[in-house]
């Protein structure tokens, strides 16, 4: 079983940075897997914000295309979401999972751009 743990988020006035870390804890062969960046905002559904293959291929949702990167350390079980020139609209509690939300989710890390 797969454990999710989130961290990075907090309160950041437009236009600041936030770098957020996801740690996968368990038995697995973390390199094998897509790993993507999901977040959900209050009212709205949960989306798919960035992806980083098992290849080395990474995609971003338009909206953070530019603004957001993100980046994995295999030997940490551990992937990365650097989030700069934040908006507001950027406000939202930040995920981690494999692609499709294979395993049980997080409890993700509050993501909060206001000034």
């Amino acid at each position: 079983q797969v454990q999710l743990v989130e961290s990075g988020g907090g309160l950041v006035q437009p236009g600041g940075s936030l770098r957020l870390s996801c740690a996968a804890r368990g038995s697995i062969t973390f390199s094998r897997y897509t790993m993507g960046w999901y977040r959900q905002a209050p009212g709205k559904q949960r989306e798919l914000v960035a992806t980083f293959t098992n290849v080395g291929i990474t995609t971003y949702v338009d909206s953070v295309k530019g603004r957001f990167t993100i980046s994995r350390d295999n030997a940490k079980n551990t992937v990365y979401l650097q989030m700069n020139s934040l908006k507001p609209e950027d406000t939202a509690v930040y995920y981690c999972n494999a692609a499709g939300g294979l395993w049980r989710w997080g409890q993700g890390t509050q993501v909060t751009v206001s000034s």
